[in-house]
């Protein structure tokens, strides 16, 4: 028996060297080579039709997840609904407030985060105006402010992740991240594996901004972004502290949009049909793909023009050829709550 045990324990290690590094679903214990998925509803809280919106891309679509925008004025109607009707939600950690007139501020109070505000005492408008201008401590105390803010609430967030990305664009930032989460036990989104998705995201990125400053041409070879080239060992760092992590994330949705003025059913298939392809594209493993849903974008026009898109993800979500197609490929569709339930199991 002995002999036969030691024979299978080659052929597990042959097989990891034949196909790879074992991805991060698997140490979860999914099954090897299966794709799972979080379908994620990003700005829940942001707004009354993005609170609309989440509900119904999760409650009758094939969304799984999302997380709360603590700073926004409609965080708290939000919050309760998630309480009194569970679902899987997380703290979308705010340090940006990027629309023109519609603006929040820090939970901890402008005076004891002074860091992280611009003149008009809101957070900053962008990504870059974070990093030039906040104190990591400041940005460790909103961090906790803003957890607190959805534990008073009654809220057991079920996971933490980063609204536009701050925190993954600064090393002192993602450091403070990781730190919090480690220390409450709450999974911090990251995705520390193949990162197909992630590289193809960022690329496509990286060429909209080239375009809108004039600067890219057919063909330019672009250098891989910094986040590509750590998330491996980050990954590992986050996996050692007993939290879970994904092997792939998806970002863009967002820009996909048909030649000319699609209808909203029109616009809707046509995000499907770009999920459907991303699902086939991605590796095995564990992968989130984030979404931003709203309802009534007529209304939401008043906040920003994505109101289009933002609608179509949710009609994306809820359109049943997606569902089928997941269905019909196998892939699996699961939680954060999941994932730190198979993480615990893993230790």
């Amino acid at each position: 028996m002995r002999i036969i045990g030691f024979l299978l324990g080659l052929l597990w290690i042959n097989s990891q060297l034949a196909y790879g590094q074992e991805t991060y679903a698997e140490k979860l214990g999914f099954p090897s080579g299966t794709k799972v998925v979080i379908f994620h509803v990003d700005d829940a809280g942001m707004s009354y039709e993005s609170n609309l919106g989440t509900i119904s891309s999760i409650e009758k679509g094939v969304a799984t997840s999302c997380s709360i925008m603590m700073p926004c004025p409609w965080s708290a109607s939000f919050t309760k609904y998630a309480i009194e009707e569970p679902m899987d939600a997380g703290v979308h950690l705010t340090l940006t407030s990027e629309w023109k007139d519609y603006r929040w501020h820090p939970v901890a109070g402008k005076s004891n985060v002074p860091s992280l505000v611009d003149k008009e005492g809101a957070l900053w408008h962008s990504v870059e105006q974070v990093i030039q201008n906040a104190d990591p401590d400041d940005v460790e105390k909103e961090i906790r402010a803003q957890i607190d803010r959805a534990k008073t609430l009654g809220l057991k967030p079920t996971h933490l992740d980063s609204h536009m990305g701050t925190l993954f664009y600064h090393e002192p930032f993602l450091e403070r991240y990781i730190k919090v989460g480690a220390e409450m036990g709450i999974p911090v989104m990251f995705p520390g594996g193949n990162n197909k998705l992630l590289k193809s995201s960022m690329m496509a990125n990286q060429i909209k901004q080239l375009e809108r400053e004039g600067k890219y041409k057919e063909g330019m070879k672009l250098p891989e972004p910094d986040l590509l080239k750590k998330s491996r060992v980050v990954g590992e760092k986050i996996w050692a502290l007993g939290l879970p992590v994904l092997d792939d994330l998806h970002s863009i949705s967002g820009s996909w949009k048909p030649d000319g003025e699609p209808s909203m059913d029109e616009w809707g298939s046509y995000k499907t049909e770009h999920f459907k392809q991303i699902l086939e594209e991605m590796e095995p493993g564990l992968a989130m793909v984030i979404i931003h849903s709203i309802e009534h974008p007529e209304t939401f026009s008043r906040i920003s023009g994505s109101g289009g898109s933002r609608y179509a993800d949710n009609l994306s979500m809820m359109d049943p050829e997606l569902k089928a197609f997941i269905e019909k490929e196998g892939i699996l569709l699961t939680t954060w709550e999941e994932v730190m339930q198979r993480r615990r199991k893993a230790n």
